[in-house]
């Protein structure tokens, strides 16, 4: 197995390494079981992305013109709920917010309380989770006092590259900016571990717009 490593200072310069990095250390294969079963998907055995200053703004990487946006400021807003209010659409098997809010407020109170605790940890899922089609990609966030600031470290089990990246850290840096203020604390940093970190065959010719020729490998260029 092989750790690759990221340490960076942004959410959007942490896309870009990922895409550069991807395409040096990742594997492709054919889906057996998942999104997109049959296609190909180039992966991660482990990503380990430290992010300094994930509050640096712009949240959201630019991209060249010609190419689509991953994501967008005005989609982030939007996906907020999903991740920090309770309820679900009837056509929805789970949202993260159903499992992460009422747990927030209960961890806020307990670093209030308690800052110097590995306690403080937001789990998503439960054990019926196994049993859905297309379980929580996001399984946990542990919340930590370090410094005198809040840090994130989170882990996702299966992440797509291209978009749920860059939409995920967006939010999950506006949910930790928040849980900071309620601690009256500074906001620190977010690591994200994820052993499926990936990007699908059907992104790749995107991917090779925004790295371009000078940046891909002689591997990327074979592949796409």
């Amino acid at each position: 197995m092989l750790i690759s490593t990221i340490n960076v200072m942004s959410i959007p310069e942490a896309w870009w390494a990922c895409m550069r990095q991807i395409f040096i250390d990742g594997i492709v294969y054919t889906i057996e079981r998942g999104s997109f079963e049959g296609h190909l998907r180039r992966e991660f055995d482990l990503a380990v992305i430290n992010i300094q200053e994930p509050g640096i703004r712009p949240l959201v990487p630019n991209v060249p013109i010609g190419v689509p946006a991953p994501t967008s400021m005005e989609y982030i807003e939007q996906y907020l709920p999903y991740l920090m209010a309770e309820g679900k659409a009837d056509n929805e098997d789970y949202t993260y917010g159903m499992y992460l809010a009422p747990q927030i407020s209960k961890v806020i109170e307990m670093l209030r309380n308690s800052g110097q605790t590995n306690q403080a940890y937001l789990t998503v899922g439960d054990p019926n989770t196994i049993d859905m089609k297309d379980p929580p990609c996001l399984r946990g966030i542990q919340c930590r006092i370090r410094y005198g600031k809040l840090h994130f470290i989170v882990y996702f089990r299966s992440w797509d590259l291209w978009a749920g990246f860059p939409s995920n850290l967006a939010a999950l840096q506006l949910m930790k900016e928040d849980m900071a203020k309620e601690l009256s604390i500074p906001d620190g940093s977010l690591m994200a571990v994820s052993p499926g970190l990936h990007l699908y065959d059907h992104s790749w010719k995107f991917a090779k717009m925004v790295l371009g020729e000078s940046e891909c490998s002689q591997t990327c260029q074979a592949d796409i």
